[in-house]
Order: structure tokens, then sequence, then C-alpha cells
């Protein structure tokens, strides 16, 4: 399965909108499966952007967002922005043709930096 950053960033923004940190939070995405939404979720807890909980069982596989760590906090403060986002994405894919998660964030800061001065 193929890592989609753009869902990666719906996710963060859609925890972020949750009022209850620290419980599992059930939410879904439109036309994504739950495999898929669990897959990036599971992700994401490997990258220490968010916290979560895997509820895979036998012939099933289910991880739930809990809350946003301070990392998932930061990156998604830069990521936030569409402009910004879509052009860091763009110059990355344009560069690279893919989307290497330490890149694109070096892109995002510079770009955030750039609006700052």
């Amino acid at each position: 399965m193929k890592r989609d950053m753009d869902l990666v960033r719906a996710i963060l923004i859609a925890l972020e909108k949750t009022d209850s940190a620290g419980k599992y939070q059930q939410f879904s995405i439109d036309d994504i499966s739950e495999e898929v939404l669990s897959y990036h979720i599971k992700l994401l807890h490997q990258a220490g952007l968010i916290e979560a909980h895997d509820a895979s069982g036998c012939n099933e596989f289910k991880w739930y967002p809990v809350s946003l760590t301070w990392d998932g906090h930061e990156f998604l403060e830069l990521a936030k922005n569409d402009a910004i986002w879509t052009k860091a994405k763009l110059q990355l894919i344009k560069k690279v043709d893919g989307l290497s998660f330490a890149v694109l964030k070096s892109l995002l800061t510079k770009y955030v930096s750039e609006l700052m001065t």
C-alpha cells in the first residue's frame, strides 16, 4: 500500500478538530476505506505524529487515533495552509517524483519562514 501524504494531512486535520484527547477517535474520511485509513493511522503513530491504538484482531486490521503528539501539532502548523502545502508538494514531485516526509517538512518550513520575512 502506498503512503498518501494528502491523507496523512487530512487525518491530522481531522484529529486536531476532535474535542476528546486521550480517547480513541472513530472517524472516517470520504472515499477512504477503513483499511487504508488504519494503515495511515499506523504510519502516523510510527512517525511519532499521533498516539494511536492497535485494535487489530484475527483477520482484521484496525488502528484508532487517540491524539496528536507535539511533533504532530508542529507538522500540522506547517501543513495547514493549503497554498503552502500545494507549493511544497508540487515542488517535491517535480524534483524527485515522490513525497519524502523529511524533505516535505523541510520545504514546508522554508515556505512558512518565507511568509514571515
